[in-house]
């Protein structure tokens, strides 16, 4: 609704208004998407001493192979 002076929804300030809430919704996206992405490497890291431990355990390492190599993924 218009008032007396010409100044629409949120007496002008509407844009400004949108403006804000739009730039915190970005802001948001970013830091999810940012989330996302740590969390896929920690999980890659885990699959990656999982399958280490499995070949330790399998006897197709040996214990110095099994530590030089988990040397090398804590290293990433």
């Amino acid at each position: 609704m218009m008032n007396g002076n010409g100044m629409g929804f949120f007496g002008g300030m509407g844009f400004t208004w949108i403006l804000i809430i739009g730039i915190l919704i970005i802001i948001v996206a970013i830091f999810i998407n940012k989330q996302s992405n740590n969390n896929g490497q920690n999980n890659q890291n885990n699959n990656s001493l999982d399958t280490l431990k499995e070949r330790l355990a399998r006897g197709e390492i040996t214990e110095a192979e099994y530590d030089r190599l988990k040397q090398k993924l804590d290293e990433k």
